[in-house]
């Protein structure tokens, strides 16, 4: 894959990334907590595999790409091993909200699940930002 291809497949999926916080924003202020958790959940999904992106590695699973993402980013210290934690409570929670029927989320949780994702977030464009053009990427505004 070309450099110029992967750059561009890596500023995808950061807008999809942010596309999801802002989904994720819009339904917080509608009460459906659910369905926030899990656009928090694909705002990091999304973000680190725009990293993957750049070493042309992606995955068809969830696991796998998370699994590549911590042996690659956070063990290396890339990454601080405190963002494995941010992604392992947004898994949980979008696994949970998904698929068990009587799981129950309050707003408070789900705030937290949107600045967790808010800050996986900036610091993936920050990290990449060193390696691509991402001026015209919709920035997460402070």
């Amino acid at each position: 894959m070309l450099e110029n291809d992967k750059a561009a497949i890596s500023k995808l999926r950061l807008d999809n990334a942010l596309r999801c916080i802002k989904s994720a924003k819009i339904l917080l202020e509608e009460d459906d907590f659910k369905s926030a958790a899990n656009r928090s959940y694909y705002a990091v999904f999304y973000a680190i595999r725009a990293v993957l992106a750049m070493d042309s590695v992606d995955f068809k699973k969830h696991s796998a790409v998370i699994a590549h993402f911590r042996k690659e980013y956070i063990k290396t210290g890339l990454f601080d091993t405190s963002y494995s934690l941010i992604l392992s409570e947004l898994f949980e929670v979008r696994t949970d909200s998904d698929y068990d029927d009587f799981y129950i989320l309050s707003k408070e949780d789900v705030i937290r699940q949107i600045n967790n994702a808010e800050h996986f977030v900036k610091t993936v464009i920050f990290f990449l930002s060193e390696k691509i053009d991402l001026s015209e990427i919709n920035k997460i505004k402070s």
